[in-house]
């Protein structure tokens, strides 16, 4: 591409005494940062269904302080992901289109964490759906970054939609006795669970399952125990292909993947947790799955692969739906 000065613009420059050639002329003033991110939400297809990946922010955590490895060793595994502390972690959640069902894995954090989060509302709506729309929502677990998105000022966020969770799960964070045993610091939790299933409990509109309960053409609950007492994954599959929806199996994977053994001061049983996470990564790997997980960066999908004593992620390709 050739530019050409105008005639006015190189006699202008040649009475100043410049060379045409090295006139600049004036920088338009700096741009305000806009400092907002695009809309959160990604698809893809699975077989017959289409699944949408859903933001609902990212929020900041010490990984040396609360991963179960070293310090000094989680600080080069991130340096070796190009991380550092704190590592910016994702909170996803997934819509899945069957054509018949509008279904949603996990539901967010809404009010019950800071300023970053409490986005998953905004990026449904911004992917073309609305809350009203979707029929039931599976649950992996009852942590606050997985029920908070439940509510809307005390309200039903999704007023049509039936709650579903493992039984075990529900009993745990239902049981008084495991409240009064709970540390402080850690009673929110239970508050949390309750605030988040209460609506939809008065509404008759909570469904605990028990493992190996059939949920329905498609969708599987897969036992993943450890992070909490009923951790429940779920495989999704269509015309052959299947989607892993493994929770909260791993939160920082550039620590956890290529060592399975370190675990989260958020588990519950830590010995369970290492155990699931062994278990079904390697299932996924033997099956080719794609993965979906709440805490990897967004959009949470990708293949997993062995390495050595641990697993590679591979993210998915950006692909625009057609």
């Amino acid at each position: 591409m050739k530019f050409r000065h105008s005639a006015a613009v190189l006699a202008l420059a040649a009475a100043m005494g410049a060379s045409p050639l090295m006139f600049t002329p004036p920088a338009a003033a700096a741009a305000p940062m806009a400092r907002t991110p695009a809309p959160g939400f990604y698809r893809l297809q699975v077989g017959d269904f289409e699944v949408t990946a859903l933001s609902d922010g990212t929020v900041d955590l010490a990984a040396d302080k609360v991963l179960s490895a070293p310090a000094p060793r989680v600080d080069a595994a991130l340096a070796r992901a190009f991380l550092g502390e704190p590592v910016e972690s994702s909170i996803n959640a997934f819509l899945v289109n069957t054509g018949g069902k509008l279904i949603l894995v996990d539901a967010g954090s809404g009010v019950l964490y800071g300023p970053t989060l409490g986005r998953l509302m905004a990026n449904l709506k911004a992917s073309g759906y609305a809350p009203d729309q979707v029929d039931d929502i599976y649950l992996t677990h009852l942590h606050p970054d997985h029920v908070g998105g439940l509510v809307d000022q005390g309200g039903r966020a999704f007023p049509n939609a039936t709650i579903h969770v493992a039984r075990r799960e529900a009993e745990f964070w239902s049981n008084p006795a495991n409240l009064a045993k709970t540390p402080d610091a850690s009673k929110a939790t239970f508050q949390g669970a309750s605030t988040s299933l209460a609506p939809y409990i008065r509404a008759n509109r909570f469904q605990p399952f028990d493992e190996g309960t059939s949920l329905g053409p498609g969708l599987r609950a897969v036992p993943s125990h450890g992070h909490t007492p009923g951790h429940t994954s779920y495989l999704i599959e269509s015309r052959g292909q299947r989607l892993f929806v493994v929770g909260d199996l791993v939160h920082v994977g550039a620590v956890q993947l290529p060592d399975p053994k370190v675990t989260i001061a958020f588990d519950s049983d830590p010995g369970s947790a290492i155990r699931s996470r062994e278990a079904l990564f390697s299932q996924a790997v033997r099956e080719d799955d794609l993965v979906a997980a709440a805490h990897m960066p967004f959009p949470g999908l990708g293949h997993l692969r062995e390495n050595g004593g641990g697993f590679e992620w591979v993210p998915v390709n950006y692909t625009q739906p057609r």
